[in-house]
């Protein structure tokens, strides 16, 4: 495959099917702010109910997500950012694209270990993940990174998707651009303010149970 549709499949896959999944987990998290552990669980629960979950996981996250960060931290490697020449606005963009790009790309690899990597070992349960959650929550460091992380991928997402727009011809003209860059920033506040809102909700001791996390992992290596 030649570097053109390379870059055409890596562009695609960031929306069609990451991104819809990453809005899709926006929002299954967000129900932990609107209904605490009952509407959290109950997301949870719709989406591993469902037939054949995990081919669905590989073919429709894990191997498109495998295939975008390691092609993404090519590009990133090759990228030449000019911003000290031209402080254009989609300079500036091209460079936070890159940026949180490698940012995401590490923190989806600590969330997914912190969580589906667990489950597998049989350390936590799906019904556990909210308690996993809240001893991450809790810990200011952690909350820290945590918080660098979800802001990185909103905007990784939502500003990749007003590149889609252009690449692929879907937005055309300067003014169509400017319409879509509008609404994809907009974007990018609305799913930041999700996932920030379900971070705070975990922390609160509603999400705690009488073994954490912690203390089932130390259980696990004692």
């Amino acid at each position: 495959m030649n570097g053109y549709y390379s870059r055409k499949l890596h562009s695609l896959l960031g929306v069609i099917p990451l991104g819809l999944f990453f809005i899709n987990h926006a929002l299954t998290n967000f129900g932990a702010f609107e209904g605490g552990p009952a509407r959290f669980n109950a997301g949870v629960k719709l989406i591993n109910d469902l037939p054949l979950i995990f081919v669905l996981e590989w073919v429709v996250i894990y191997l498109p997500l495998i295939y975008h960060g390691v092609f993404g931290l090519y590009m990133a490697y090759q990228s030449k950012p000019n911003n000290g020449n031209y402080q254009y606005s989609r300079n500036w963009r091209y460079l936070f694209q890159r940026i949180t790009g490698v940012i995401t790309f590490v923190f989806i690899i600590w969330h997914v270990y912190e969580t589906r990597v667990q489950i597998a070992l049989g350390r936590v349960t799906h019904e556990e993940l909210g308690n996993v959650m809240h001893n991450i929550m809790v810990q200011p460091g952690l909350f820290t990174l945590y918080l660098i992380g979800v802001i990185s991928a909103a905007f990784h997402f939502a500003n990749g998707l007003w590149s889609f727009f252009v690449s692929w011809g879907i937005t055309v003209g300067p003014r169509a651009q400017r319409v879509s860059s509008y609404i994809c920033m907009t974007l990018f506040v609305l799913v930041s303010i999700m996932l920030v809102l379900a971070m705070v909700a975990f922390r609160g001791a509603e999400f705690q149970a009488a073994t954490g996390f912690l203390d089932t992992v130390k259980s696990v290596f004692s």
